[in-house]
C-alpha cells in the first residue's frame, strides 16, 4: 500500500541530519470489546487504564530509525483530547472528502484507504492510503492505524470486518449492518422479518421463476442485481413478459444475483437522514424529498412538503428500520410515499448519503459531523433545520471530458451569484456524463424563494445580476379606501427596508382570493401578516384562522362608529386564533410591530429597530432641554 501524507502531516514526519522522528497512533483493543464505551470516553480514562495492554503502531518516513519507537513511552501517553483518536474511513469519495471538511473543526484525524491515488478525499484527509477497501489484506493493515474503523461507502470486505471486530478493531456500523446492506435481497429479507413495510419482494434464480413474478406481482415489473447496484446501475424494468430475458441478460444472468419488486406507483420519494449513537439512542433529521433524474438523485427538497402524519410516519419507520440494525453512525432511509398515502421502505444506506448533503448549510448538525459525534460516542448534535428551506442541486456531468469541466464550471459561476447559494466541488479528476461531480444548496425563507433560485440557476442564457427581493411582509385591506391610513404600515417598513407587497383582499366580496392568499403566504416568503379593515374588520381574524403566520390588525375609522366597531371585532377572536391589534389607525405601529417581531432573528433589522428606539428617545431629550431652557412660553411661540 502507498500512503500518501497531506502537506500538513508531512510537516509532522520531517528529519534533519542530527535526529530522527516518529509519529505513534494510540489505540487500544477494549475500545469495541465494551458496547458503551467510546474512543472518547476511552482516552479520558486512559490513564487510570494504564495496566490493560495496548497497541502501538507507528508510521515513519523513509529516514526514521526503527530504534526510537520506544524512546518516549511517557510522550506517547499525553492526553490531547479526541484530536489524538485515529478515525480511519473505508472509502475516499466525496463523502470522505465531506467527512474530512467536517473534521477538521475539532482537529479530528481522519485516515483514508481508497484505491485512487487523487480521490476526492486524498488532499483533505489526514492520510491516504493507496489501497483497495474490498482488498482484505489491504483492509486489515489499514485498520492497525486506527482506532475506530468507518465507511463512506458500503461495497468493502464484510468478512474481513467481522473477523477484525473479532480481534478487537472498533467498527462503527457493526460489519453485521455492512453485511445485510450490501446485499439488498438480503436487506430486504431483515426489513420483512423486522416488519417493516416494504413493496412485494422475491429472489428469482431461473426464467421460471421470474416469469412466476410477473403472474404474481404483474407488470411492469423491477428487477434488481442484488450486489452493487446504485445510481441507476443494476435496475431494469420489464413491461412485458417477453422482456425478462433480454432483461436479465443485460444485469448479467441470473448466476449474478437477482430479485425482483412489485411495481411501486409511488407519488414522491423521501428520505430520513437518522443518526445513532453508540448506546442505541437515535435521532432524525427532518423529512426531505430527492427527485431523481435518470434514477440518480437530482435535486433534494428540505423540508418535504408533506403532511405533519405523512412525516410522522416517515421518522417512525426510519427510527425503526436503524433500529434493527447494529452499529453507531449516521444512515439514511430512502422512502416511497405512495397514492394512498402509504410510506414503504425503499432501501438503507449505513453512511452519510446524497440526501443528507444540504445539512452542511441548512441544519445546526451536518450528516459528517453527526457522524463523527456518533462513531466516537461523543453527544449527538442537533439535527433540526436553522433555515426554513433548503434545496440542494447535484452537479452531475452533461459531458465527457473536457466539454463537461466547461459545463460545470458555467453552472457553478451562475451558483456564485445567487443568494444562499454554496458550491460544494469534488475535485475528481475525471468527468463523465451523469457522473456527480459536486453539489450546490440554496437556503432561504421559504421553499418557492429556493426554488425560484434554483430555477435562475439553471437559466444557461440569462446573466444573474440581482435577485428579485422577496417580499417579508403582506399589507392587505379589504378596499382601496384604506389604503389612506395602510400607507403608513408601507413608509415604516421601508424605513427599516424590509421588503412587502401591499394589495387588496377582501374578506366578503373575494373569499377565495383570501383563502388562496392566507394558504400560499409562507411558501411565498411571508412572515408577517399586516391586515386593516373597517366595519365588520373580519379580515384580520379570518386570514389568522387560515395561516400560522402571525397577523397585526388595524383598525381603520369608519364614519358611523368611529373605528370602534372594527377595534372590537379583531379583538374579540375566539381562543386559539390570536391577532395581535393596534390603535385605531395607527398602522404605522403595525408596521413597527412587524418590524421587531422578524428583529428577534434577524441582528441586522434588530440593529435598526434598536437604532430607531433611541433617536425617538433622543427627540424626547432634546425637546425636554429645549422646554427648560426656553421655558413654555417662548416654546409654544417658536
Amino acid at each position: 500500500m502507498l500512503v500518501k501524507y497531506s502537506p500538513a502531516t508531512s510537516c509532522a514526519f520531517s528529519s534533519s541530519s542530527s535526529s530522527s522522528r516518529h509519529h505513534c497512533y494510540h489505540y487500544r483493543s477494549h475500545f469495541a470489546c465494551a458496547p458503551k464505551t467510546s474512543p472518547f470516553t476511552s482516552w479520558v480514562l486512559r490513564t487510570a487504564e494504564s495496566s490493560l495492554p495496548s497497541r502501538h503502531v507507528c508510521v515513519r518516513s523513509s529516514m526514521q530509525d526503527d530504534s526510537a519507537s520506544s524512546s518516549h513511552p511517557q510522550e506517547m501517553m499525553t492526553t490531547h483530547g479526541v484530536s489524538e483518536i485515529i478515525i480511519g474511513v473505508l472509502g475516499g469519495g466525496q463523502l470522505g472528502r465531506m467527512l474530512c471538511q467536517a473534521g477538521s473543526k475539532m482537529a479530528l484525524k481522519i485516515v483514508t484507504l481508497d484505491p485512487i491515488e487523487n480521490c476526492p478525499a486524498s488532499s483533505l484527509s489526514y492520510q491516504h492510503v493507496v489501497g483497495n477497501f474490498k482488498d482484505g489484506d489491504a483492509v486489515c493493515e489499514f485498520a492497525k492505524r486506527c482506532g475506530v474503523l468507518t465507511v463512506e461507502i458500503e461495497h468493502v470486505d464484510a468478512i474481513t470486518l467481522e473477523k477484525l471486530e473479532q480481534q478487537g478493531i472498533d467498527c462503527q456500523p457493526k460489519a453485521s449492518t455492512i453485511r445485510i446492506i450490501q446485499d439488498k435481497y438480503s436487506q430486504k429479507v431483515h426489513f420483512s422479518q423486522n416488519n417493516i413495510p416494504l413493496p412485494d419482494f422475491m429472489e428469482i434464480n431461473n426464467l421460471a421463476s421470474a416469469e412466476k413474478a410477473g403472474e404474481l406481482f404483474g407488470y411492469p415489473l423491477m428487477i434488481k442485481s442484488k450486489r452493487l447496484a446504485y445510481d441507476g446501475r443494476g435496475n431494469a424494468v420489464a413491461h412485458r413478459k417477453e422482456d425478462l430475458t433480454s432483461i436479465v441478460n443485460s444485469l448479467g444472468g441470473f448466476e449474478y444475483g437477482l430479485y425482483v419488486e412489485k411495481w411501486t406507483p409511488f407519488v414522491k420519494e423521501l428520505s430520513v437522514i437518522v443518526a445513532r449513537s453508540r448506546d442505541g439512542s437515535t435521532l432524525c433529521y427532518p423529512v426531505v424529498e430527492t427527485v431523481h433524474k435518470d434514477n440518480i438523485c437530482h435535486v433534494v427538497e428540505a423540508p418535504a412538503d408533506i403532511p405533519e402524519k405523512t412525516k410522522k410516519l416517515s421518522i417512525d419507520i426510519a427510527q425503526k428500520a436503524v433500529g434493527s440494525l447494529e452499529g453507531a453512525g449516521v444512515f439514511a432511509v430512502e422512502l416511497f410515499l405512495t397514492q394512498d398515502s402509504q410510506v414503504l421502505l425503499n432501501e438503507v444506506a449505513p453512511r452519510p448519503h446524497n440526501s443528507g448533503h444540504h445539512t452542511i448549510e441548512s441544519c445546526y448538525t451536518s450528516q459528517y459531523e453527526q457522524h463523527l459525534r456518533a462513531i466516537l460516542g461523543l453527544p449527538l448534535g442537533d439535527p433540526s433545520l436553522k433555515t426554513p428551506a433548503a434545496i440542494m442541486y447535484n452537479i452531475l456531468g452533461e459531458a465527457d471530458g473536457e466539454e463537461g469541466f466547461k459545463l460545470a464550471n458555467e453552472l457553478i459561476g451562475r451558483a456564485l451569484n445567487i443568494p444562499g447559494a454554496t458550491v460544494h466541488w469534488y475535485d475528481k479528476p475525471e468527468m463523465r456524463k451523469q457522473r456527480k461531480m459536486g453539489h450546490i444548496t440554496i437556503v432561504g425563507p421559504s421553499k418557492s424563494v429556493v426554488k425560484s433560485r434554483l430555477n435562475l440557476l439553471l437559466q444557461k442564457d440569462v446573466t444573474v445580476e440581482k435577485q428579485a427581493v422577496t417580499p417579508r411582509v403582506a399589507i392587505i385591506m379589504g378596499s382601496d379606501s384604506d389604503l389612506p391610513i395602510m400607507k403608513d404600515a408601507a413608509e415604516i417598513l421601508t424605513s427599516f427596508g424590509i421588503p412587502f407587497e401591499l394589495t387588496i383582499v377582501s374578506a366578503h366580496r373575494t373569499p377565495e382570493r383570501m383563502y388562496s392568499f392566507a394558504m400560499s403566504a409562507k411558501e411565498r416568503g411571508i412572515q408577517v401578516i399586516i391586515a386593516g379593515a373597517g366595519g365588520a374588520a373580519h379580515l384580520p381574524g379570518m386570514v389568522a384562522s387560515l395561516t400560522a403566520l402571525p397577523v397585526i390588525g388595524v383598525p381603520v375609522k369608519t364614519s358611523s362608529l368611529s373605528g370602534m366597531d372594527s377595534l372590537l371585532s379583531i379583538v374579540q377572536m375566539p381562543k386559539g386564533i390570536p391577532v395581535a391589534t393596534v390603535a385605531i389607525g395607527n398602522a404605522a405601529n403595525a408596521g413597527l410591530l412587524a418590524a421587531r417581531m422578524m428583529a428577534s432573528t434577524d441582528s441586522d433589522l434588530w440593529d435598526k429597530v434598536t437604532k430607531y428606539q433611541k433617536e425617538l428617545e433622543d427627540t424626547v431629550l432634546l425637546k425636554a432641554e429645549r422646554l427648560e431652557g426656553e421655558g413654555w412660553e417662548r416654546y409654544l411661540n417658536a
